[in-house]
């Protein structure tokens, strides 16, 4: 199994000099199985770039698209997924109800194409569109692989996806801050918060246990972190306790900030990865950045082509 990076910024696309290294686009992984089925996770700016990779494959595309949820940032690629305008292509959008408005996931694409939005309605694309929209907690097969999800946390549902195949998996949270008590101890709320809390964490833990690839939302530094509380984003240090809690082998940190430059994530970075050093033996910790692809077959127990723990492209 392998996948690829085809966005990594968070909120907002920034292109320009200032995040050419590590890439301006918004979320996009790109899995492919062993078979070669091919699983998209969300559709931020990246998608459209991987578009382009596919049509220069030649043919029809089949793709399984999976939405951790529908902020702008995870969705506003969509509309410029190419397959979806070439006959023979086939399409499956999955996500989750929103429990606002009881929709399911193809009121996302619904929206986005309203003319008010779009030029371009679905009734005109040419390839087959179908939706599936997921129950929390119930796996679902695509080709010789199975998803998993999980509820996070985030202000809208926010799906994180497991992705198996043969022994091998990644989890990627999209959008997640960890659970928080807003009720101090002897609230009348705390007990009940910290029951909630509880069950989704070990929700979590579950779905997390034991992953080879560990993606994670790495918005805020510890130091910013704290203004940002209930936006819905987690830091490079919940981040590292994530992957240590769950027994990861790596962890890819991204949804980087769109106002810090490449220089600047990496001084982050670097300042982080001292903070926390010696890594435990067998993980191994990376920046993502678009183009980044890792093959979970060839990486061995040292994890890609030797010890990269903290590398930069």
């Amino acid at each position: 199994m392998k996948f690829r990076f085809w966005g990594v910024r968070g909120s907002i696309p920034s292109p320009g000099p200032r995040t050419a290294r590590y890439g301006g686009n918004t979320t996009c992984i790109e899995v492919r199985s062993d078979d070669g089925t091919l699983i998209i996770i969300d559709g931020g700016t990246g998608i459209f770039a991987l578009a382009q990779s596919l049509l220069q494959q030649g043919g029809a595309v089949q793709a399984n698209i999976f939405i951790t949820h529908s902020h702008w940032d995870h969705i506003h690629g969509l509309p410029f997924f190419t397959p979806l305008f070439i006959k023979g292509s086939r399409v499956r959008l999955h996500g989750a109800t929103d429990p606002d408005t009881g929709h399911g996931i193809e009121h996302v694409m619904g929206v986005q194409l309203q003319n008010s939005y779009f030029p371009v309605s679905e009734t005109q694309m040419d390839a087959t569109i179908e939706y599936q929209t997921l129950q929390i907690g119930v796996p679902v097969a695509v080709g010789d692989a199975t998803v998993h999800n999980v509820e996070m946390n985030h202000p809208v549902t926010d799906l994180g996806y497991r992705v198996e195949c043969n022994g091998k998996s990644v989890f990627f949270t999209g959008d997640h801050e960890p659970h928080y008590n807003p009720h101090p101890p002897g609230h009348p709320e705390h007990a009940a918060r910290a029951s909630h809390i509880a069950a989704r964490n070990r929700a979590i833990d579950a779905a997390i246990q034991g992953v080879d690839a560990l993606i994670v939302d790495c918005s805020y530094t510890r130091d910013e972190y704290p203004s940002k509380q209930g936006w819905g984003h987690g830091s490079f240090d919940s981040a590292f306790a994530m992957a240590l809690r769950s027994g990861a082998r790596r962890l890819y940190c991204t949804h980087h900030e769109p106002t810090r430059s490449d220089d600047e994530l990496e001084a982050v970075f670097a300042e982080v990865m001292t903070r926390h050093a010696p890594l435990p033996p067998g993980l191994q910790i990376f920046l993502a950045y678009e183009g980044l692809e890792v093959d979970l077959d060839e990486a061995g127990d040292a994890g890609d082509a030797g010890d990269h723990s903290g590398s930069t492209p």
